[in-house]
């Protein structure tokens, strides 16, 4: 017990080199700000944020609203502003706190939107916000608004490297399922429409690609951790991200999500690797070569035990969360309670055709509703799959038609004090046939929102 308490004293507070976090903290704001910059040039700004007259909010966060066009724009501002400031290191504690809180508000919407690399950023933006990125190489040192330090905690570089372990073995555990190693779904529909791809492209009309590929991914993501922290290993290891998230940028519309993972894996890299890039970058700037001025002081017991305990809570919070969906029954591609922020990448092709009912309560004579009156069709395709999301709507329905009339089909107008809503929703999973999806009968409108499990979703039969 001792041994392993001293393993971990040196694995969380023995010193290391400052520049794996610095390098960190350069790549991490310069991929950030050009996401974001093209994020604005693409024009999301305006058709995810401003368009759209309704939003999918998170349970618990309905209170999160977007603003005007020139509010968005101003936001994503600041944000470009942040990622400068995380870059050249000033004002990096506030600036990172600030692009924290304002790209976690913009996710948290419209659930809509959810990537898991947009996860995979908050959690980065939140770490940086303790993380002493800044004591190096930073316009913080240079103003003397931060002491310099060329060592840090063991653990402020190690939090890094286990976040990024999470995303790849969670991802890799997710792959270990029957639809993806026994059928090679959803990649044997998907990579039917690569055959143009270069040099590759006639092998995507082979069934046996697909399973290579399937296997090769799970393999790839439950050892790429593994291989980035082993020596003799590190170097073919990273030579495979490369190679794994090239392929995948090339044949996919994933956004920047590969290129995070590249730059960011270069955080295993040794401490040598990356204070030779800090001296290229001093003789770039023409910077003089920095000396640490402070020493890093013994912490105090008590305090490095609170430390200790908060980073555990962290890896705990982390390795919880991804397997939540334990606590449901039924097939979780099906239902999807507990797939988000569980690190499944790229394992799911679901398609769903919904229609929406209002009733007359004495009657139960009932309308049909045209969702494109209130969802964009991104928002209406993402809906009809996904119960959580089914349930909010049709609530957003019953507060719409709330003491309103309606006219029915047959001419007489109705007061409906009280709707009642219900949705005839069929899904088709893996291109397998479409499925009633819902109990249709069921009265949307009076089940509470929630993390309990959604019994009225049905049993998928296959």
């Amino acid at each position: 017990m001792m041994e392993i308490r001293q393993w971990l004293d040196r694995l969380t507070f023995s010193p290391k080199s400052i520049a794996p976090l610095v390098v960190f903290r350069i790549l991490f704001g310069i991929m950030m700000l050009l996401s974001t910059i093209r994020f604005i040039n693409k024009g999301w700004v305006e058709e995810l944020y401003v368009e759209p007259s309704y939003f999918f909010t998170y349970l618990g966060f309905d209170w999160v609203r977007p603003f005007d066009a020139t509010g968005m724009y101003m936001l994503f501002g600041i944000l470009i502003t942040c990622c400068v400031f995380i870059t050249v290191g000033f004002l990096y504690r506030f600036s990172a706190t600030l692009f924290f809180l304002c790209f976690t508000y913009i996710e948290l919407i419209d659930k809509t939107n959810y990537l898991n690399h947009y996860y995979f950023i908050s959690l980065v933006g939140f770490l940086l916000i303790f993380l002493p990125a800044n004591k190096y190489f930073s316009l913080d040192t240079y103003f003397k608004l931060t002491s310099k330090k060329k060592h840090t905690p063991a653990w402020t570089v190690h939090i890094i490297m286990f976040q990024l372990a999470v995303v790849y073995v969670f991802a890799g555990i997710a792959k270990l399922n029957y639809h993806w190693l026994f059928e090679a779904q959803p990649l044997t529909n998907w990579l039917k429409h690569q055959t143009d791809l270069p040099l590759i492209g006639p092998l995507m009309n082979y069934e046996f690609t697909a399973y290579l590929f399937s296997w090769g991914g799970a393999a790839f993501d439950l050892s790429i951790p593994f291989l980035l922290m082993h020596n003799k290993l590190r170097l073919p290891g990273y030579i495979l991200v490369v190679l794994f998230h090239g392929l995948t940028a090339a044949m996919f519309p994933i956004g920047v999500f590969p290129f995070v993972m590249i730059i960011s894996t270069l955080i295993f890299f040794p401490e040598s690797f990356h204070e030779k890039i800090i001296r290229s970058l001093h003789i770039l700037f023409n910077v003089k070569n920095e000396q640490e001025i402070s020493s890093t002081p013994a912490k105090k017991k008590n305090k490095k035990n609170i430390q200790a305990s908060l980073i555990a809570l962290y890896v705990a919070v982390q390795m919880l969360v991804p397997i939540r969906y334990l606590f449901y029954d039924g097939d979780l591609f099906w239902t999807e309670q507990g797939y988000r922020f569980s690190w499944r990448v790229m394992l799911i092709e679901k398609v769903g055709y919904a229609q929406f009912y209002i009733h007359d309560p004495a009657s139960d004579n009932k309308k049909l509703i045209n969702t494109r009156t209130y969802l964009t069709p991104q928002q209406e395709k993402m809906m009809a799959t996904q119960p959580d999301m089914i349930l909010q709507f049709a609530h957003h329905l019953r507060d719409t038609y709330k003491d309103t009339i309606i006219t029915e089909n047959n001419g007489a107008q109705i007061r409906i004090s009280d709707p009642k809503i219900t949705a005839e929703i069929y899904v088709s999973l893996f291109n397998k046939g479409s499925r009633l999806f819902i109990n249709s009968d069921v009265n949307l409108s009076k089940i509470q929102r929630g993390f309990h499990a959604k019994d009225w979703v049905l049993k998928n039969e296959d």
